[in-house]
């Protein structure tokens, strides 16, 4: 899975002009689901996001989760995360999850950070969406779940 993190002061996702999903103050996360991805991606993702230190503290440090500021999180799907450009002008889609996987994972993916944190909102699957949002920084963080298998590197 990959996923780009937005903290944010509000977004919205509208669908046929028709407000589908809004938060207030947490983060906006676009994410897409990769065709080899498993459970432990899903468990991966909802671990890092909920436990991601990007709002500021007294000291005005990024030190603060989404949990810790009782914020609210709007997950929204979007294929296009995992694209390729390595070759010519136009991305190819044929590392992302096939419709019924895609479905399917994105669905458990809002049902386990629902499990964990109780303000979550969803888009819509395979929806045309206008999303808006208010970007708080800006500050954005792309996590992609390929990283839990790579060795830290050594100091």
């Amino acid at each position: 899975m990959k996923a780009v993190i937005q903290r944010v002061k509000q977004a919205r996702v509208t669908v046929d002009k028709q407000e589908a999903a809004s938060v207030s103050e947490g983060f906006l996360v676009l994410f897409a689901v990769h065709r080899n991805d498993e459970k432990a991606d899903i468990d991966y993702m909802v671990n890092k996001i909920l436990n991601l230190r990007i709002f500021e503290d007294e000291n005005h440090k990024a030190n603060l989760s989404v949990r810790d500021i009782e914020g609210e999180i709007l997950l929204v799907p979007q294929f296009t995360l995992i694209s390729s450009t390595r070759k010519g002008n136009r991305p190819s889609f044929t590392d992302a999850a096939d419709y019924e996987k895609a479905k399917a994972f994105s669905e458990l993916f809002f049902q386990e950070m629902k499990m964990h944190f109780n303000s979550v909102k969803y888009g819509v699957f395979r929806a045309y969406m206008q999303v808006s949002l208010v970007n708080d920084g800006p500050f954005t963080i792309i996590i992609d779940s390929l990283d839990r298998q790579s060795p830290r590197r050594q100091a």
